[in-house]
């Protein structure tokens, strides 16, 4: 019995210090993040660009990722992973002030290449989630 109680411990102490960490190093994975997906967005000639992260609270059904603001626009950006032929995929939804997605962008080499191939009905269901969270 005294085994399993320290097991226990241990197993809860962990768990408990990678969620602190998890917590406490989002505005710095957040920092990162916005730095990466500009950086590619300059590599696709695109003049499209992130100014800071937004701290939207959204519903249970919205897919997890970060909620940044776009330069010079109202639009937000919605950087996420999608799961595709066991790989996950960064990519990136334009959302208008009024909770709709404009695009959805592929953030990566690979994801470019594999962007087409993605079947529009899981694509649709990112959509539709990502756009159930905003109103929310």
């Amino acid at each position: 019995m005294k085994d399993k109680i320290i097991l226990f411990g241990w197993v809860a102490g962990l768990l408990l210090l990678i969620s602190v960490l998890w917590i406490f190093s989002t505005p710095l994975q957040a920092h990162y993040l916005l730095k990466s997906v500009n950086n590619v967005l300059i590599s696709k000639e695109d003049s499209r660009r992130l100014s800071e992260h937004l701290h939207i609270k959204h519903g249970r059904e919205a897919p997890m990722g970060f909620w940044f603001s776009m330069v010079n626009s109202t639009d937000n950006m919605f950087v996420f992973t999608v799961f595709q032929n066991g790989i996950l995929i960064p990519v990136g939804a334009i959302v208008s002030s009024d909770g709709a997605v404009k695009e959805v962008v592929p953030l990566s080499a690979h994801a470019v290449q594999v962007f087409d191939g993605m079947p529009k009905s899981i694509l649709q269901m990112y959509i539709d989630r990502i756009e159930k969270g905003y109103r929310k």
